[in-house]
C-alpha cells in the first residue's frame, strides 16, 4: 500500500525564469493552500516540498519542487540556521543551478528527470531573517515518481513492477536484479567523473525506481562551477565519497529486494568501471 497526502493548492501567477527547449507541458503555479480548489500529491512522507501534479501526454509524471511542506501547519518554516534557506521553499539560485545542472546531466547520456520550467510566482513571503522572497518551482517530467528510499511506505507489487523494467537495461545478462541497478548507478558515476562533474548529494533519496539520477542543486561540473572560493577548493576531495555513496544504495536496493549481496562481485563491477575499491582500504 502505498502513502499518499493529497494537498490542497490555489493556483497563483507567475513568470517563467526558465523553459526547456520546445517544452510544451502545461505550467502548474501552485501553492499549498487550505482553501484551495485544486490538488497535488505528495507521494510519501520523504517529499517534504515535491508534489505530482499532473501527467505528461505520454505517461510521465509531471513533479514541482518547491510547492510548500506537505507537514505542520505552515507551508514554510525557517529556523534562521541558514539564512533564507527555508523549509517548503526552493530559493532561486538552488533552482537555477538544478535546472541547468539536469539538462547538463541528461545530455551525457544518464537517465534522468526531463526539465521543463523555472518559474517565480508572484507571491511574496516574509522570512524570519527579514528578507522578502518570491517562490520559486522547478517543474519536471519523470518516469518514476518513487525514490528508492520511498521503499518503506510503497507496496511489494508496485517495486516489483518497476524492478521487472529494469530487465530493459540488462544487456549484461545479470541473474540478479541488484547487479542490474549496480551496473547503471557505477556507470553513471563513471560518466559523471569522467566529465567532472559533481553530483553532491548521492544517496538513495536521489534516484528514482526506473534508475533516474535526480536533484542537482548542488551539483557542479567545470560549465557551472561554484562561485564561492572556498567551496572550490574542495570539491576535489569530494569525488570519492561519491564511490562509497553510490555502494551504500546498492546494498539498500539488495536489501529490499530482500537478494543477498555479493560484495566480490560488486566491487568487481566498481573496478571494472576503474573505481578501486583497494585504494580505501584501511590496514
Amino acid at each position: 500500500m502505498t502513502c499518499q497526502n493529497r494537498t490542497k493548492t490555489i493556483p497563483t501567477p507567475y513568470v517563467v525564469i526558465y523553459r526547456a527547449d520546445e517544452c510544451n507541458v502545461p505550467i502548474f503555479p501552485y501553492l499549498r493552500s487550505e482553501g484551495g480548489d485544486r490538488e497535488m500529491v505528495c507521494l510519501t512522507p520523504i517529499h517534504g516540498r515535491s508534489y505530482v501534479v499532473g501527467k505528461t501526454q505520454d505517461g510521465r509524471f509531471i513533479v514541482s519542487k518547491g510547492n510548500g511542506l506537505s507537514y505542520t501547519q505552515m507551508s514554510f518554516l525557517n529556523t534562521r540556521e541558514f539564512g533564507d534557506d527555508t523549509l517548503g521553499l526552493l530559493l532561486r539560485q538552488d533552482a537555477m543551478r538544478d535546472f541547468i545542472m539536469g539538462q547538463e546531466i541528461e545530455s551525457l547520456g544518464i537517465k534522468t528527470n526531463h526539465m521543463e520550467y523555472v518559474i517565480e510566482l508572484q507571491r511574496e513571503v516574509r522570512l524570519t531573517t527579514g528578507h522578502v522572497l518570491k517562490p520559486i518551482l522547478l517543474q519536471y517530467d519523470v518516469e518514476c515518481p518513487y525514490r528508492i528510499n520511498d521503499a518503506a511506505f510503497m507496496s511489494g507489487k508496485l517495486i516489483r513492477n518497476e524492478v521487472m523494467k529494469w530487465q530493459k537495461m540488462n544487456d549484461r545478462g545479470f541473474y540478479k536484479d541488484y547487479l542490474i541497478a549496480a551496473d547503471v548507478l557505477i556507470r553513471n558515476l563513471r560518466i559523471l567523473h569522467d566529465n567532472e562533474v559533481l553530483h553532491n548529494a548521492i544517496h538513495e533519496q536521489n534516484y528514482t525506481w526506473a534508475l533516474e539520477l535526480l536533484d542537482f542543486e548542488l551539483a557542479c561540473s567545470p560549465s557551472h562551477p561554484y562561485i564561492n572560493d572556498d567551496d572550490m577548493r574542495h570539491v576535489k576531495d569530494l569525488f570519492p565519497r561519491e564511490i562509497l555513496q553510490t555502494y551504500v544504495i546498492i546494498n539498500y536496493i539488495a536489501g529490499v529486494l530482500r537478494e543477498k549481496i555479493d560484495y566480490a562481485a560488486v566491487d568487481s563491477l566498481f573496478a571494472e568501471y576503474g573505481f578501486d575499491m583497494e585504494q580505501y582500504k584501511v590496514m
